[in-house]
C-alpha cells in the first residue's frame, strides 16, 4: 500500500507540470491569435497617417515611406459639423442605451416570474417580431405618416430600443442567477413588485445589463441607415451619416472632371482618398475601443451566464 501511495505522489508533480505546459502552449496560441486580430486595426491607424502618394505607389504598409496628416485633416475640415454630429451620436447612444436597458429589464423581469399570468403570452408576443417583419417600407410609412416623426431623433432611438435577443439574455440571467427565494422573502416582508425589481433584481442584474448595454451602445453608435432614411437637418445628423457624406463628397470630387479647381483646393489640392477613408474609420472606432476595456469583465460574465445556463 505504501508503495502505491508513493507512486501516486510521484505522479502528481508530473501531472501538474503537464498541466502547466499545456496552459503555456494554449496561452501562446491565444496570444498569437490576438496579434493577428489586432494587426488589421493597427494597419487602419497607420494608413490614416500615411501619405496618399506612398499608398498609391506601394499599397498599405505597416512601415510607410512618408507620413502625412492629409487624411485626418480632410475629415477635420468639417469642424463644427463634426462636433455637432459627435454630440448627437453620444446623446443617442447614452439615452437610447439607458432607456432600452430599463424597458428590457422590466420586460425580462415580468416574463421570468412564474406566478405572472401573462408571462407566456408576452413571451410569444416578444418572439413575433423576431420571426415576422413588416419590412422597411411599411416602417417608413408608419413612422413618418402616422406617427409624424420625420426628422426626429426619436427615430434614431426607438427602432433599436428593444430587441428580442437582449430580452432573452436578461430573462435567462434573472431565472438562473437570481434566487427565486430572495424575491419570495422580499414579498413576505411586504415589498411590492416595483420595490422588488428596483431594489433587489436590478442591482443583481448589473453584469448582464453591462453586456447587453455594450452591444446596444455599439449598435446605436454604428447606426446610419435610420439616419439616412429619416434625418434631413444638419443639426440632427449623427456621426455615421456625416462620415458617409464625407466619403461621398470625396468620391464625387475624384470621379467628376467638371469640379471647379476651387473645390479641389478646399480639400487640399491632392485629395487623399485612401488615407481619408482610414481616417473616417479611425474616428468611428476610436471611442468604442477606449470604452470597451472598462466593460470587458461584465461583458464576458453577462454573456456566459446568459447563454450557457440558458
Amino acid at each position: 500500500m505504501s508503495k502505491k501511495k508513493g507512486n501516486a505522489a510521484d505522479l502528481a508533480p508530473s501531472r501538474k507540470e503537464k498541466k502547466g505546459l499545456g496552459q503555456y502552449i494554449l496561452g501562446f496560441f491565444l496570444l498569437l491569435y490576438t496579434l493577428f486580430c489586432f494587426l488589421p486595426v493597427l494597419l487602419v491607424f497607420i494608413a490614416a497617417f500615411s501619405d496618399e502618394k506612398s499608398i498609391l505607389e506601394n499599397g498599405f504598409s505597416y512601415f510607410p515611406e512618408k507620413w502625412s496628416l492629409a487624411g485626418i485633416n480632410s475629415v477635420l475640415k468639417y469642424g463644427d459639423q463634426l462636433m455637432t454630429s459627435y454630440a448627437v451620436t453620444i446623446f443617442i447612444t447614452v439615452f437610447g442605451t439607458f432607456l432600452g436597458l430599463l424597458v428590457m429589464a422590466m420586460f425580462a423581469y415580468s416574463i421570468s416570474r412564474k406566478d405572472f399570468r401573462l408571462s407566456k403570452f408576452l413571451s410569444v408576443y416578444l418572439l413575433i417580431p423576431m420571426l415576422f417583419n413588416g419590412g422597411q417600407l411599411s416602417g417608413y410609412i408608419i413612422f413618418t405618416s402616422y406617427y409624424g416623426l420625420k426628422d426626429s431623433l426619436w427615430l434614431l432611438i426607438l427602432p433599436l430600443c428593444v430587441t428580442t435577443m437582449n430580452v432573452i439574455i436578461l430573462r435567462t440571467y434573472i431565472a438562473n442567477s437570481i434566487p427565486n427565494e430572495l424575491m419570495e422573502a422580499a414579498k413576505i416582508d411586504g415589498a411590492g413588485e416595483y420595490r422588488t425589481f428596483f431594489q433587489i433584481t436590478l442591482p443583481l442584474l448589473k453584469p448582464s445589463m453591462a453586456a447587453v448595454g455594450f452591444m446596444m451602445a455599439t449598435a446605436y453608435w454604428n447606426d446610419w441607415q435610420n439616419a439616412l432614411l429619416y434625418i434631413t437637418t444638419d443639426s440632427k445628423k449623427p456621426l455615421q451619416l456625416l462620415l458617409v457624406s464625407i466619403q461621398k463628397s470625396i468620391e464625387f470630387l475624384l470621379n467628376n472632371t467638371n469640379v471647379p479647381p476651387a473645390a479641389r483646393a478646399a480639400m487640399g489640392g491632392n485629395i487623399p482618398q485612401y488615407s481619408s477613408t482610414m481616417a473616417t474609420v479611425l474616428v468611428v472606432i476610436g471611442p468604442i475601443m477606449v470604452v470597451y476595456p472598462f466593460f470587458q469583465k461584465y461583458f464576458i460574465k453577462g454573456l456566459t451566464v446568459g447563454s450557457v445556463k440558458g
